[in-house]
């Protein structure tokens, strides 16, 4: 069986583009952010239809109608809707063999995004611990395979969930990026690759004028050791960012069960344990804080609101920035595999899609629009996909 979704081919180089994007957008509702209804996500053109027709108002229906749908449970799944959705995004484990297929010759740099993925979703996020076989089994991959998480929250609460210092970390949806430790040069990364990362720094430092000009400031890259690359295209929102916690923090303490999480370059305001008629409460104090800051932007993951720089960098320019850094942007020979559950993981995907090169899997029980190519049900089965890849390497190594 051949799978149509798969995106192989030709790699284009991302850092330009991700830099040359790296421009401030207007408004606090981000038009690039899918937004579900309770059969799937909305078309973004009809969504924008709706606000221009009814204005603000609409803009606040429109926000708490997909707050109450951003639980993929509140609707049963419908069986034959279910079947042809895994027809286009067949299980990354029964079709294991044919991505291993596609993968031959190629370098494969595994991708990770941390709640939902790799720990379960939990009611206080406070709590998303990993299990230790999730943590042997990234590790696994890790010593075989540049690896990377890629999360909304801040990189160092992630390090301390995951606790490997063998990964590549990208917190603040892709807004602080920390490579491996000292010492935990990855195998495949050659000294050629390092030298690459050197320079990849250097070229940096010629768009710092540019990204100045256009008010995106804090681009910083550097090495640290020999491996240690930084990235933090937003840094001069930190204060802003500290401030609107501290008013959200002040707004919604009234509400039981809401929590407001400081991500470091972004901020997730959760409502997992808030009571569905507060919801539209909880969302209306949000916008009345925000709307203040015309430089920040309000967008949505699993029942959580976050508030984001206006600036073009997530999960998919980090991506990029970590295949440059590694040295396959203008590479054939790469396959980066990206496993995700949430919206803001779509940016990866799209990523790839565009590049036409690598593919991306959903983890989901449920039915979503996506440009992922693959799917998986729950972070269990990421753990026996991870581990499935850890074997196949071994065993090919073997061979040859």
């Amino acid at each position: 069986m051949t799978n149509q979704n798969m995106v192989i081919s030709d790699a284009k180089s991302g850092l330009a583009m991700a830099i040359a994007v790296a421009l401030k957008e207007s408004g606090h509702f981000s038009p690039a952010m899918p937004v579900v209804s309770p059969n799937g996500y909305f078309s973004r053109k009809k969504l924008h239809k709706k606000l221009e027709a009814n204005g603000n108002g609409a803009r606040m229906n429109a926000l708490l109608d997909s707050m109450r749908a951003s639980s993929p449970t509140r609707r049963p799944t419908d069986t034959e809707d279910h079947t042809s959705w895994i027809l286009h995004h067949p299980s990354a484990l029964s079709m294991f063999e044919e991505i291993m297929r596609a993968s031959q010759g190629k370098q494969i740099v595994v991708f990770l995004d941390y709640d939902g993925t790799l720990s379960p979703i939990v009611q206080d996020p406070d709590r998303a611990f990993i299990t230790t076989e999730m943590r042997e089994a990234v590790r696994a991959v890790a010593n075989l395979f540049p690896t990377a998480i890629v999360s909304g929250r801040c990189r160092a609460k992630v390090y301390n969930f995951v606790r490997l210092s063998e990964l590549y970390y990208a917190g603040s949806h892709g807004m602080d990026i920390k490579g491996p430790a000292k010492g935990h040069t990855h195998r495949t990364v050659s000294h050629c690759h390092l030298s690459n990362i050197t320079s990849k720094i250097q070229y940096f430092d010629v768009y710092l004028f540019f990204l100045h000009n256009f008010h995106v400031l804090g681009l910083l890259s550097n090495i640290q050791g020999n491996q240690t690359v930084l990235c933090q295209p937003a840094r001069e929102f930190l204060p802003m960012i500290n401030e609107v916690y501290r008013a959200l923090m002040e707004k919604i303490k009234h509400i039981p069960g809401a929590k407001v999480e400081n991500n470091k370059f972004c901020l997730s305001v959760h409502y997992r344990c808030v009571e569905e008629k507060k919801w539209g409460e909880l969302g209306d104090q949000v916008k009345m804080v925000i709307k203040e800051y015309p430089q920040l932007r309000l967008t949505q993951g699993r029942k959580v609101l976050e508030i984001r720089p206006t600036i073009k960098w997530d999960k998919g320019n980090a991506l990029e920035f970590l295949l440059e850094a590694l040295g396959y942007a203008e590479s054939n020979d790469v396959l980066p595999i990206y496993i995700g559950d949430d919206r803001t993981d779509e940016d990866a995907f799209s990523v790839l899609r565009e590049r036409k090169q690598g593919l991306g899997i959903l983890v989901s029980k449920t039915p979503k629009d996506t440009n992922a190519s693959y799917s998986l049900q729950e972070p269990l089965e990421v753990m026996k996909f991870l581990q499935r890849l850890v074997e196949w390497k071994k065993l090919s190594v073997l061979r040859h």
